[in-house]
């Protein structure tokens, strides 16, 4: 089979292929031989920052937009984040910030939203990690699970209400789906909702571990119906006192820069409008979070991007052993071409997972592929780093330790590392290897 195959390839190829004089060809070879190669061939400047070209591939929009983003992200994100990280303060103005810019909800089409590409909003997660990973987790909570899923399984009626304000940062939004009994088994959750003989819903269970829940105006809260798990959004100013607590979840280790909490529901009472009509089961949660990793398979890499530029600076100022720059020395530049390799490709595989998100391409066995690989590589990589800062990287005012605290939630949530070996495993095998 393979023989008539490539014959029929080559027969195609032949075809189309120009013919050439031979003198003219000879007279290429030399002269390439002799030195004076085309000019597209001449050999092009390693850039550190770059080092794969992710620059030449990006549109004109998307790099004013990553421009913008970066400018943000440094000049109004970058000076708060250490009285932020030691203090676990999160400012709420971040978001309307945010929102002034058009970052949030970014590739959703309307109600009040930029509608760019997917690439584009990559970039805006890398520039905003590249700074914290708790400032990308309380936007990419707004932006991808709570507008996200109101943009794809909400009501018009829905989307008209929720969207426009979440886009400007006047409303802040929540995801509820893990609870203290179920992490990575969300098909066992225990939380329920009741229909009520007058209409409408209450609610009652926990959820844990959600971002921005202290200080939510809407809580998306999913929840077993019957037996079955639908979208419930839950309105702070329509649950009478008692009914719905979000408190804070402190003295974190990790993502101290962002707001975490709690939800508990106790008969929070939900209209019937305000439940998501048609989504039902894993689906509707598993679509949301899958924007959301591919949000954080660009993320990583943003942070893994500061701690090379750190350890780099460092290494260069630093002297040691008769003078010489850290720098200077193969143990020091190893772990340099590691993490600088490791984020490139990952940037790259993010890039094309974008392209193929917009174009509906994209199976979801992809972005699970790249969350684990750039999450794992990103960890690892800001490790090994810190070690080119010896005693200093104690030192939070260096920065590479709170992104190695940070990198160990986000290779954690939405999808631990091992779960989305299990997913590719099944993807490759066709065998199911979850309980």
């Amino acid at each position: 089979m393979i023989r008539p195959i490539c014959r029929h390839v080559s027969r195609q190829l032949a075809s189309k292929r120009p013919s050439i004089p031979l003198p003219s060809l000879t007279n290429s070879l030399r002269t390439y031989s002799a030195g004076a190669a085309p000019s597209s061939l001449a050999p092009q400047p390693f850039k550190w920052e770059d080092p794969l070209a992710l620059q030449t591939l990006l549109t004109e929009e998307e790099l004013s937009i990553q421009e913008t983003a970066e400018s943000y992200c440094q000049e109004r994100l970058l000076p708060r984040v250490l009285d932020a990280y030691r203090d676990e303060n999160y400012d709420r103005a971040i978001l309307t910030e945010m929102g002034s810019l058009g970052l949030l909800g970014s590739t959703i089409t309307g109600h009040g939203c930029a509608g760019v590409s997917q690439v584009a909003s990559g970039l805006i997660t890398r520039a905003v990690e590249r700074v914290d990973s708790g400032y990308r987790s309380g936007m990419s909570v707004q932006s991808s699970l709570v507008m996200g899923a109101i943009s794809e399984h909400g009501t018009e009626e829905q989307k008209e209400r929720f969207l426009s304000k979440m886009a400007k940062g006047e409303s802040v939004g929540c995801f509820g789906l893990t609870e203290p009994n179920h992490g990575s088994d969300p098909g066992s959750m225990e939380t329920v909702a009741v229909k009520q003989e007058g209409g409408g819903y209450k609610l009652s269970g926990s959820k844990t571990w959600i971002t921005n829940s202290p200080i939510s105006d809407v809580c998306l809260v999913w929840a077993k119906l019957d037996g079955v798990i639908r979208g419930f959004l839950v309105e702070r100013e329509r649950c009478p006192p008692g009914t719905l607590e979000t408190p804070p979840i402190k003295h974190k280790t990790g993502l101290r820069a962002s707001l975490t909490g709690m939800i508990h529901l106790d008969n929070a009472p939900v209209p019937e409008e305000n439940m998501f009509p048609d989504v039902t089961g894993l689906r509707g949660p598993f679509s949301c979070l899958n924007s959301a990793r591919y949000g954080i398979a660009w993320g990583v890499i943003g942070a893994l991007e500061d701690c090379i530029a750190r350890a780099r600076e460092y290494s260069l100022d630093r002297k040691q052993f008769k003078g010489n720059p850290l720098a200077k020395y193969q143990l020091i530049q190893k772990k340099l071409a590691d993490a600088s390799t490791d984020a490139a490709y990952g940037l790259l595989a993010a890039y094309q997972l974008g392209k193929l998100k917009d174009e509906g391409k994209l199976a979801p066995e992809m972005i699970s592929m790249v969350k684990r690989q750039n999450c794992d590589r990103a960890l690892e990589g800001a490790r090994k780093l810190q070690e080119v800062f010896g005693g200093n990287a104690v030192s939070d005012e260096y920065h590479v330790g709170r992104h190695v605290a940070n990198l160990f939630v986000t290779q954690t949530y939405e999808g631990q590392s091992d779960i989305h070996a299990l997913i590719l495993g099944r993807a490759i095998t066709g065998v199911q290897a979850f309980v």
